[in-house]
């Protein structure tokens, strides 16, 4: 039993080498916009990714442009000797989660002496970076 858990580790391990993660926490912007942005880069190459959150109209994705460039560079600094991956287009984004935040409550004076809620929301967003695997034909 203690054979196969290494096993598992070391195939876990394997996976993860090429794989890249960033997280930002606590995003003062609602995850509702954000997910709106975030929909429009899943699954897309990096390059192409960040040339369309460059040039989007929407607040919410000059963060996750920054995020995006972070999660380059910790690709690059955990994948040294694969630099060309990224300039011919192999790093996709494999995963983007956007999940709630915590919410601050505000009150806002409303007519007949009422009190109206506000809620301003944040998010926190993780995205993973991956390579392309490549189709290898066998003989």
């Amino acid at each position: 039993m203690g054979k196969r858990k290494k096993e598992m580790a070391d195939r876990l391990k394997e996976a993860k080498r090429n794989t890249a993660i960033a997280k930002l926490n606590d995003v003062p912007t609602s995850p509702r916009k954000m997910r709106l942005v975030a929909d429009t880069v899943r699954g897309v190459e990096v390059n192409r990714a960040l040339d369309l959150l460059h040039f989007s109209k929407r607040e919410a994705s000059v963060r996750l442009e920054k995020l995006l460039r972070s999660a380059i560079d910790n690709w690059e600094k955990k994948n040294p000797d694969q630099s060309k991956e990224l300039d011919n287009g192999n790093v996709y984004v494999k995963t983007i989660m956007v999940g709630e935040g915590r919410t601050l409550k505000r009150i806002r004076p409303c007519p007949q002496g009422r009190a109206g809620r506000i809620r301003k929301r944040s998010n926190h967003i993780t995205v993973v970076l991956d390579v392309k695997k490549t189709a290898t034909v066998e003989e």
